[in-house]
C-alpha cells in the first residue's frame, strides 16, 4: 500500500485510489465525490487533502486549493512530492515566485525527483530566468532521459534564442521517439518556417488516438493539426480540429466569464477617480506593454528593444505579485483596499516593483514589461509609478479573437476556448482600456497594429516620442535585433514587417458565429 495512505481503512484506501484514477482521466466531479466521502471520516488526512487540493485547483478555486495543500504539507513538511504539488498549485494560480520557492525545496529534499526539476524549469522560464531554467530542465532530462516535456521545453528555449533550425531538429528528434509528444508537434507548428506535409498530418491524426497520448498531448497535437490543415486550405477541417482540442481543455479547466467580467468592472470602477498617486516620481524607467494576446505586443516590444536605451524584458510577473502581496497584507482582495490607500502606500508599492525589476536596468536604463493582462491594472500602475508609460496594443477584434482561438494559450487563459467567451473578454478589455486612456491621455497610448503595418516609420517615431526616446533607425529594422523572445510571435518578429497576417477572410462564413459574438455583420464576399 502507498505509505502516504497509511492511517486509512481499506475501504477509504479504495475510495482514494478510485478518485486518483478519475482525476487522471479528467473526471473531476467523480473524483470529488469519492474524496468527499473519505474526508467525512478522515478530515485531516494529508494525502486526501492533497488530492482535494488538486480538485479545487482544477475548478479554479486557487486560494482554497493552496490553503488545503498547505494544511496537508504542515503534516509532511519533509515530503518532496508535497512541495512539488504546492509548487504546481501556486503556478496554476499565477504565483510564480512562490511556486519557484516550493519547487526549489522539493529539489533540495529529493535531488533525484525529475518532475520537480521540470516544474522548476517551467516556472523559471515564466519568470524570464532562462539560464537557470535551462539548467533545471537539463537536470530533469539527466534523471529521466525520456522526459518528453522537458526536452520540448529545451527546444522552446532554442526557439526563443532565434535558433530556429536547431529547434526544428530537436522537435523532430523528439517526435521520432515519442510520436504523441504534443508540445513538440506544436513547437514545430509555432516555428512558422516550414509547412507540414501530408505525412505529418497522417502522423498527427494517428497520434491523437494512441492510448499513451495524454490530454495535454491531444490538445497541443490538435492545435498543430489545425495549423497544418489551415496551410492546406482545409478550413472547415481546421476548425474541427480546434473544436476537438478546445473541448478537452474546457473539460479540465472551465472558464467563468461572468466572474471575470465582474472583477474587471470592479477594478475599473475603483480607479474611475484616480487616487492621489505616489509623491515620488517613480517609473520613468519602465514601459508597460499591455494587450490581448496576438495583438502585436511582441512586435512593439521588439521595436522598443531595438533602441540603444531599452531592455526588452518580456512578460514579467512582478506587478501582479506586488498587488497580491498587498492583498495578503491587508487581508482582503484587490481592489477592495484601493480606497484605503494613501499616497505613501502607493509609493511603497511602486518602490517594491522597481526593486523587484532592478535586474532589467543593469545594462540599459529603460526596460519593458510586456505581461499582457496588466491592462487590468492601469489605474494601479498610474498610482504606483506616475512616470511610467503604458502602451496598449490593439488589433482588429475579429483577427485578435480568431488568432487567440487558434493558439494554445496558457491554461489560465480559458476565455480562448469558445467564441462567446472570447468576445466577452475582448469587450472587457475594450471598455477598461478606453476608460483608462481617457483618464490618463499623457501616459497611455493606444497602438494600432494595422496603422503600424501600414506606415511603420511614422508609427515608430510616434511610439518613441511617447516613450520619451529619441528616434533610432535600428527600431525600424527591428527584425535584425538579436535577443530572447518568448512568445508565440518569436519567429515572426525576426522577419521584416508583414502585411499578410490577417486570416479571418480565408474562413469566410465559417467564422460567422464569432462575428455574431462580437456583434459584427456576417461575412460578405
Amino acid at each position: 500500500m502507498n505509505s502516504r495512505l497509511q492511517g486509512l481503512a481499506p475501504n477509504a484506501v479504495q475510495q482514494v485510489m478510485i478518485a486518483g484514477q478519475a482525476l487522471d482521466a479528467g473526471r473531476v466531479d467523480e473524483a470529488d465525490r469519492h474524496l468527499t466521502q473519505v474526508l467525512a471520516s478522515y478530515p485531516g488526512h494529508p494525502e486526501v487533502l492533497r488530492m482535494k487540493a488538486g480538485v479545487l485547483s482544477l475548478r479554479g478555486q486557487h486560494g482554497h486549493a493552496i490553503g488545503t495543500m498547505r494544511q496537508a504539507l504542515s503534516q509532511r513538511p519533509q515530503d518532496p512530492a508535497y512541495h512539488n504539488t504546492l509548487g504546481s498549485l501556486l503556478a496554476t494560480a499565477g504565483e510564480f515566485e512562490a511556486a519557484i520557492t516550493a519547487l526549489r525545496r522539493a529539489c533540495e529534499l529529493q535531488p533525484g525527483l525529475a518532475m520537480a526539476w521540470y516544474n522548476l524549469g517551467v516556472m523559471l522560464i515564466k519568470c524570464v530566468h532562462n539560464e537557470e531554467a535551462t539548467e533545471a530542465l537539463q537536470r530533469a532530462i539527466a534523471l529521466a532521459p525520456d522526459h518528453t516535456l522537458a526536452r520540448a521545453q529545451l527546444a522552446d528555449i532554442l526557439r526563443t534564442r532565434g535558433l530556429v533550425s536547431e529547434a526544428a531538429v530537436e522537435y523532430r528528434r523528439l517526435i521520432a521517439t515519442h510520436p504523441t509528444a504534443g508540445l513538440a508537434w506544436w513547437g514545430l507548428a509555432d516555428l512558422r518556417t516550414q509547412r507540414f506535409s501530408e505525412q505529418d498530418i497522417d502522423h498527427m491524426r494517428s497520434a491523437l488516438v494512441r492510448p499513451e497520448a495524454t490530454e495535454l498531448d491531444r490538445i497541443t497535437i490538435g492545435f498543430a493539426l489545425a495549423k497544418a490543415l489551415d496551410e492546406s486550405d482545409r478550413y472547415a477541417e481546421s476548425l474541427g480540429a480546434l473544436a476537438a482540442a478546445k473541448t478537452i481543455a474546457q473539460r479540465s479547466q472551465p472558464w467563468n466569464a461572468r466572474a471575470f467580467s465582474s472583477n474587471v468592472a470592479a477594478i475599473s470602477d475603483a480607479f474611475a477617480t484616480p487616487p492621489a498617486a505616489s509623491p515620488a516620481a517613480l517609473g520613468s524607467e519602465v514601459i508597460f506593454i499591455v494587450s490581448l494576446p496576438r495583438s502585436g505586443s511582441t512586435l512593439v516590444e521588439q521595436i522598443l528593444a531595438s533602441h540603444s536605451r531599452v531592455e526588452g524584458s518580456g512578460e514579467l510577473v512582478d506587478l501582479p505579485h506586488v498587488l497580491a502581496e498587498e492583498s495578503r497584507r491587508r487581508g482582503k482582495p484587490f481592489p477592495q483596499w484601493v480606497g484605503d490607500m494613501q499616497p505613501t502606500d502607493w509609493q511603497r508599492l511602486g518602490q517594491q516593483y522597481m526593486d523587484r525589476t532592478a535586474q532589467w536596468r543593469r545594462q540599459r536604463p529603460v526596460f519593458t514589461d510586456k505581461l499582457p493582462n496588466n491592462w487590468i491594472y492601469i489605474g494601479a500602475i498610474r498610482a504606483m509609478l506616475p512616470q511610467a508609460r503604458i502602451v496598449v496594443c490593439r488589433r482588429d477584434p475579429l483577427e485578435t479573437c480568431f488568432s487567440c482561438y487558434r493558439q494554445p494559450l496558457d491554461p489560465n487563459n480559458g476565455y480562448s476556448r469558445t467564441f462567446e467567451d472570447l468576445a466577452q473578454f475582448w469587450r472587457d478589455f475594450d471598455r477598461s482600456v478606453t476608460r483608462s486612456s481617457a483618464l490618463h491621455p499623457g501616459h497611455v497610448r493606444e497602438n494600432s497594429y494595422e496603422a503600424l503595418v501600414a506606415n511603420p516609420e511614422a508609427q515608430i517615431r510616434e511610439l518613441l516620442a511617447f516613450c520619451q526616446l529619441p528616434y533610432e533607425e535600428t527600431c525600424l529594422h527591428f527584425h535584425d535585433t538579436v535577443r530572447h523572445v518568448r512568445s508565440p510571435s518569436a519567429t515572426q518578429v525576426r522577419e521584416p514587417l508583414r502585411r499578410d497576417t490577417a486570416r479571418s477572410h480565408r474562413y469566410g462564413a465559417l467564422l460567422d458565429p464569432l462575428r455574431k459574438a462580437l456583434d459584427l455583420p456576417p461575412f460578405s464576399s
